[in-house]
């Protein structure tokens, strides 16, 4: 079974080894260090400060992990091989919602480099996945849990 990849753009994938970086060189030897303090304060059953690192340690742990997979399985996206009118990961697309007038403005990304109050949409929204291969000018029936919207794109840049 193939593994499942995580397209991103170079910037994204760029953060996010800085993100590990950081996880291995700073955060994983201060919860170490915080572990063998609380080593020092003897019996371990009821030592919460050293359940609390070691539980703070599995968390950073799996974190490392998952960032760990995310980069071994990242496609970083290449657009110059995409028409420049047709929505894809790292392109800002500019739709119309036909039913309330509104325009919004997003830049679909990968799931790791999301931040919709920054206007990026993960590939894996339900927005972006009704936008995604669709052409400047189409209009589009995307599928959100409210219900369908229907949208024109106005711009693909």
């Amino acid at each position: 079974m193939a593994e499942k990849t995580y397209p991103m753009t170079a910037e994204g994938k760029q953060k996010l080894q800085k993100q590990l970086d950081d996880l291995r060189l700073h955060k994983r030897p201060e919860v170490i260090k915080r572990i063998k303090i609380a080593l020092g304060y003897g019996d371990l059953s009821e030592n919460t400060e050293y359940s609390s690192a070691k539980n703070e340690q599995s968390l950073l742990e799996g974190k490392i992990q998952t960032i760990e997979h995310m980069l071994q399985y990242s496609k970083v996206v290449d657009n110059s091989d995409v028409s420049t009118d047709v929505v894809n990961v790292g392109k800002v697309v500019t739709f119309k919602d036909m039913k309330s007038g509104s325009t919004m403005k997003y830049e679909i990304v990968g799931q790791s480099e999301a931040d919709p109050l920054k206007g990026k949409i993960s590939n894996d929204s339900p927005i972006a996945k009704g936008l995604m291969g669709k052409k400047q000018g189409q209009t589009v029936d995307i599928k959100i849990p409210a219900g369908v919207m229907k949208a024109k794109i106005v711009k693909v840049e």
